[in-house]
């Protein structure tokens, strides 16, 4: 007889409209426009929306819109006044004063972002080395190949033979002597010190690109230093260093101050690539009133076509034309829902963030309150996970700064008075006092405690010494100088 058992599980099963909306809404806003784009070919019961610039509280069907060529065509205005939990509100298309109201503002202009087009660190590079005498279409593809293989930080540590193995699959022979003509062109580029092996070549790359500027018995002693006691010098054994030179301090000082200045980090590794950085939210303070307007443009710009759906109600319609209309309906509604779901959530997001953050966006960074993830989800009705990906990737403009949402989450220390201090402050206090410190006695870690603790900051030592690495800021020892 078989063994007949009952058994209970719990499955998360998620339709295909919420995994459409989760991915949506991780989306930052012009990859967005791209995605739409991409469905508009290949849904045809999707068209783009012809904005129209309506009055607050007036909202008129899509079929009425005129095009619109600002930057903002379609936005929501919300403001700090009267900010109430939305999700204890009647849902979208009641529209009470103070929470949310259409408008297609065409006054000042110097209040929105203009999203700008960048070329990436490598076709900056490129761009420099084509227009160099003796340079080809030849040693372009080898610049190309070299700048390809780099480090995180620029440098070039693959051997050669990388670089010929990958240029012959391509039909493009070349020698050892070819490849090092050109990799040391791209050194003395603008900025120098790119492609080369280490620290050490890198600096005295750029030494040598702006050997013209400095005296030439301390430019002597600078290259001294790096290519013959670069450890001494990486130590600041500046001591050692003096008896080793057997030069005046003066020199010996002007010398290390030249170096000093040269840029161990030259270009922009971490963010390689042209992109585009565009703010979802515009936040203004005007009349004693917070404001903020939703970037949407994209977000709005679709619907369901009235022509395919006024076919679809034809009875005389083909059987095959309906069948395809209605195949591709269902994905168009969910496409459509996913987008307003996206500019919802985006909503409610930033309400919170103006009502947690109202010292912020009135005063400035200085008045930056911790604030978890957690809370928001809170005060929005959304799960944390909900929270993660809206803020994934958005910016909002303020009159202090371009932000990514994500900088409003911090976490935070107690003070005397019993009120919640942003770490980020704590790390400026930290910059600060590093800043402004003697460089011949440089702060201690528990120095820069007591000092914090003077202002009221309650902070183990610990504490400071890890944002302090995390800022990438040296040791007192490796701070001091002797000069």
């Amino acid at each position: 007889m078989p063994d007949i058992r009952l058994q209970q599980k719990q499955k998360l099963l998620l339709s295909a409209q919420q995994i459409l909306s989760s991915q949506l809404l991780q989306l930052p806003m012009l990859n967005l426009e791209q995605r739409i784009y991409e469905e508009l070919q290949e849904n045809p019961l999707l068209e783009v929306v012809e904005e129209r610039k309506d009055t607050a509280g007036d909202v008129a069907d899509d079929s009425d819109r005129e095009e619109s060529d600002d930057m903002f065509d379609s936005v929501e205005r919300f403001s700090k006044s009267s900010l109430k939990d939305r999700h204890d509100s009647p849902s979208s298309g009641v529209h009470t004063e103070g929470r949310l109201s259409f408008t297609g503002d065409s006054g000042s202009k110097e209040r929105f972002f203009q999203a700008v087009q960048y070329d990436s660190f490598h076709e900056i590079l490129l761009k420099q080395l084509a227009l160099q005498e003796g340079i080809g279409r030849r040693e372009v593809m080898i610049a190309i190949e070299i700048l390809g293989n780099l480090d995180g930080d620029g440098y070039f540590t693959e051997e050669y033979s990388v670089i010929v193995d990958a240029l012959q699959l391509e039909g493009v022979d070349v020698t050892k002597k070819e490849l090092e003509r050109v990799l040391r062109k791209i050194w003395f580029l603008d900025p120098p010190g790119v492609a080369v092996k280490g620290l050490r070549e890198r600096l005295l790359v750029q030494l040598e690109f702006s050997a013209g500027r400095y005296d030439p018995a301390t430019y002597e002693v600078a290259t001294r230093i790096l290519r013959d006691h670069f450890d001494d010098f990486l130590h600041r054994r500046y001591e050692l260093l003096l008896k080793r030179l057997l030069e005046p301090m003066d020199r010996v000082e002007s010398a290390i101050s030249i170096i000093t200045a040269l840029d161990p980090h030259p270009g922009i590794f971490q963010d390689e690539g042209g992109h585009y950085i565009s703010p979802d939210f515009v936040v203004s303070y005007e009349n004693g009133e917070l404001t903020a307007v939703l970037n949407d443009r994209s977000a709005l710009s679709v619907k369901v076509s009235d022509v395919y759906l006024d076919r679809l109600k034809n009875r005389k319609g083909e059987k095959e034309e309906k069948q395809f209309i209605r195949k591709n309906l269902q994905r168009a509604k969910e496409f459509t829902s996913a987008i307003e779901t996206r500019r919802q959530t985006l909503i409610k997001v930033i309400e919170a963030l103006m009502k947690m953050q109202y010292g912020f966006f009135v005063y400035g960074p200085e008045r930056l309150v911790p604030l978890g993830m957690k809370t928001i989800a809170a005060e929005t009705g959304l799960d944390i996970s909900t929270i993660s990906r809206a803020v994934n990737g958005k910016y909002v403009q303020t009159r202090f700064g371009v932000f990514e949402l994500k900088y409003f989450f911090s976490g935070g220390l107690s003070t005397e008075e019993g009120e919640d201090l942003s770490s980020k402050i704590i790390r400026q206090y930290i910059t600060e006092m590093v800043k402004e410190e003697d460089s011949a006695h440089p702060l201690s870690d528990d120095r820069m405690t007591e000092m914090l603790m003077e202002r009221g900051v309650h902070i183990a030592r610990r504490t400071v010494a890890k944002y302090r690495e995390q800022m990438q800021i040296p040791v007192a020892r490796l701070r001091k100088k002797i000069f």
